[in-house]
């Protein structure tokens, strides 16, 4: 009788034991095993949406797609996957440790996934993978689009490349991007990936148990990208990209419309050839980018933050005539230098400028005038209106990665630096210098204010997406007018400080230079005599043409030695504006694309020429 409850009992626990296999096989696991089983019989094979197109304002191809073949791998048909790695490593002529390492990212993923292993490859290594696809079936090659930037160095800044989505991007996508998919990594194709990229769509085909194709079983469709078109004026990119090209030229070049907002050129100089990041980049590729001197991947147009120098004097006098410690007929006399809190600062023209008015001491970049307004008003009053313009916050640009700069003043003293603000620092505050900063475009967009008569636009290079309209800053419109004369005289009276380098017949100029000491010099030393890194960086910032004006042109050149040398790149861009506008019938496409101040507010331009002739 023990011996047959025993029996039984083992039975019955057979039984269970069984049962709970099926039960486990069959319903804990069911999905797991039936996605395995259908994926021996039907393969999903992702069809990849054509990426955006982009083009220039005038519809110039700059960045297309091409066809490409990848190599796939669906490790789940491998039955030695490290065989598999060997053999491709040894036909792609790579280390088959690097595609180690590239698997080992995908080791969350279903090994019943294709992995991309290999990117445009030759065609002899996809005939050699075609007739090893009996003996290694777990490869397949694919063919995809793979982006070509057609101006390489000339718009990688702006344009920016794409590369194969992180981990972070994944994660932040919220099931949107997938491991293997490509996602923008800076300038255009960055903040508009989402748009650019598309929907993928797959092919659902039916195998046999070789894995070769039977029928196709369904289809959704890829939706391709949506297609932009920037502001940009791909001539005179170019134009602005030829002056800094070079291993010595470093440095940003901008042009605005003042009307809109809309930038026609933007270049970093130096730059890198945005193709190299279209497959994955080699190591020597990327240590060649990372090893070349003055950081080809910085963006310096709205990445680095420098010093003003004498351009800050547009902000200054805006300040002082708003605020009515000057006026036109306040003068000042200027020997050579000053002494302010018992300490001497001198003017950067030794014999001095003698009386001059703010206007002239505008278009002479009179240091001593600017020391003793800059005591006049305080820090406190210049940050006020140095934020005004727009300085200390980013532009809003749809670039991403746009530095702030910074406007000091005593509660940023005391929280970054813990030491009271000393009136000292204000005299140097006063002609740009000290730890006021800015970028390029945050200088062009304040000057654009001035432009435009005291609108601030926000500078985008997007054309065919909506963008903020133009706002009122609360300057003084008549401020603003005398601030233009003197930019005018910068440029067209003698004496002025770009009256050589940037003056244009027939199209008046209104600008600032500027010069910012790379280092304290007890003495004047001519830039010539300095070594390269030592020298002064040089300032041009401009409108034209002065009485209505449609461009905004600032240059700045690290180490280029003073604003009389950026000048002369500002003065070609206008030349190449000009250029175009008379092939484009003389502006009228232009003004038809304005798209936001079409003409100067009413009574922004009443004084602009009183007495500036």
């Amino acid at each position: 009788m023990g011996r047959v409850r025993l029996l039984a009992a083992t039975v019955t626990g057979l039984l269970v034991l069984i049962a709970s296999g099926f039960w486990f096989v069959q319903i804990a696991q069911g999905d797991f095993y039936r996605e395995l089983a259908e994926n021996n019989r039907l393969r999903k094979l992702p069809i990849i949406a054509p990426r955006g197109l982009i083009f220039d304002r005038r519809g110039r191809l700059l960045v297309e797609n091409l066809p490409s073949y990848n190599l796939m791998i669906d490790r789940s048909r491998s039955t030695d996957l490290e065989r598999s790695v060997a053999f491709a490593a040894a036909v792609l002529g790579r280390p088959a440790a690097g595609l180690d390492d590239l698997l080992e990212r995908y080791r969350e993923v279903p090994v019943y996934k294709p992995v991309l292993l290999a990117e445009n490859m030759s065609l002899s290594e996809v005939a050699r993978f075609g007739v090893s696809a009996l003996e290694y079936p777990e490869f397949e090659v694919e063919v995809q689009q793979t982006r070509l930037y057609r101006h390489r160095e000339q718009t990688a800044h702006v344009i920016g490349y794409i590369g194969e989505a992180a981990p972070e991007e994944i994660e932040r996508s919220g099931g949107a991007v997938a491991p293997g998919d490509v996602t923008g990594k800076k300038g255009i194709e960055k903040r508009y990936d989402a748009v650019l990229r598309g929907k993928d769509g797959e092919r659902v085909v039916v195998v046999d148990s070789r894995g070769e194709l039977l029928r196709e079983y369904g289809r959704v469709p890829a939706r391709a990208g949506q297609d932009l078109t920037l502001s940009l004026d791909l001539e005179l990119q170019q134009e602005a990209a030829s002056w800094l090209d070079g291993p010595e030229k470093v440095g940003a070049i901008i042009a605005m419309d003042p009307r809109s907002g809309e930038l026609l050129a933007l270049v970093s100089s130096p730059s890198f050839n945005s193709n190299l990041f279209t497959h994955r980049l080699q190591e020597n590729d990327w240590q060649a980018i990372l090893e070349a001197p003055n950081n080809p991947l910085q963006n310096r147009a709205v990445q680095n933050a420098y010093s003003p120098g004498s351009t800050f004097k547009i902000v200054m006098a805006t300040a002082g005539l708003s605020e009515h410690l000057i006026d036109e007929s306040f003068h000042l006399h200027c020997s050579g230098g000053t002494v302010i809190y018992n300490h001497p600062f001198r003017c950067w023209r030794k014999e001095g400028h003698g009386w001059v008015n703010v206007r002239e001491a505008l278009a002479r970049s009179c240091d001593v005038f600017f020391y003793h307004l800059g005591q006049r008003l305080g820090i406190e009053r210049i940050a006020r209106y140095a934020r005004l313009f727009g300085l200390g916050s980013p532009t809003g640009i749809d670039i991403p990665g746009e530095k702030e700069g910074l406007v000091p003043d005593a509660a940023w003293s005391l929280k970054a630096r813990h030491q009271p603000w000393y009136a000292g620092e204000t005299i140097s505050v006063a002609i740009g210098q000290g730890p006021m900063l800015l970028t390029p475009l945050q200088l062009a967009a304040a000057t654009a204010i001035v432009a435009n008569g005291g609108y601030r636009v926000v500078p985008h290079i997007v054309k065919n997406l909506p963008s903020p309209p133009p706002e009122r800053v609360a300057l003084d419109p008549r401020a603003l007018a005398i601030v233009r004369q003197g930019l005018w005289a910068v440029v067209n009276e003698p004496g002025g400080t770009a009256y050589s380098a940037a003056r244009l017949d027939g199209f008046d100029i209104a600008g600032k230079t500027g010069s910012v000491q790379v280092i304290a010099q007890k003495v004047r030393t001519k830039a010539e005599s300095l070594p390269f890194k030592y020298r002064d960086h040089g300032w041009f910032t401009s409108f034209a043409p002065e009485e209505s004006p449609r461009l905004v042109v600032t240059v700045f050149v690290e180490h280029g030695g003073s604003g009389h040398n950026a000048a002369p790149i500002a003065k070609a861009l206008y030349q190449k504006y000009l250029s175009i506008e008379a092939a484009s019938h003389a502006g009228g496409l232009e003004a038809s694309h304005a798209g936001g101040l079409e003409a100067r507010p009413a009574g922004a331009h009443e004084a602009s020429h009183a007495g500036a002739r």
